[in-house]
């Protein structure tokens, strides 16, 4: 059952046994929006960096339930400021969610710097957020983002 209202989402750090799950949302998530997007390549070093221990290592995660269900997930290097990983379950976007996660994540970082690097598509939530460019769009293993700054 979807809920319709962001406010009724619970949103928390995640503990270290639901990581799995998350990256498996962050996974389903690029497959339907971000993939079609990309070559193969970008595809791989996706699914690469999901299952890459040395990658994921250092990484605090954040989730957005209905009820238990994880419907959104950030990750963010805190040390560096950087997220690395933001998806919400197609079936739960545009209502605020991704919004209520930035939010929670602010709460423990409140004066660091946010860095990320928007996949297309997510530009124009970026942007409703207060980042901005700091280039343009680049390609790198197969990856397409733009570079951005909060």
């Amino acid at each position: 059952m979807k809920r319709t209202d962001a406010g009724l989402i619970a949103v928390r750090p995640l503990h270290e046994e639901e990581t799995e799950s998350a990256l498996r949302l962050a996974w389903k998530v690029f497959c339907a929006f971000e993939a079609p997007d990309y070559a193969p390549e970008g595809t791989e070093e996706f699914k690469r960096c999901l299952n890459d221990d040395a990658y994921l290592a250092g990484i605090r995660y954040y989730g957005a339930f209905d009820e238990d269900r994880l419907v959104g997930m950030l990750g963010i290097r805190g040390e560096k400021g950087h997220i690395c990983f933001f998806f919400v379950d197609g079936d739960y976007q545009r209502l605020g969610i991704g919004t209520k996660l930035f939010g929670r994540m602010r709460e423990d970082f409140p004066e660091r710097t946010i860095t990320l690097n928007s996949s297309p598509c997510g530009l124009p939530f970026y942007k409703a957020l207060g980042f901005t460019a700091t280039d343009t769009e680049q390609t790198v293993s197969g990856i397409r983002f733009t570079p951005m700054i909060l």
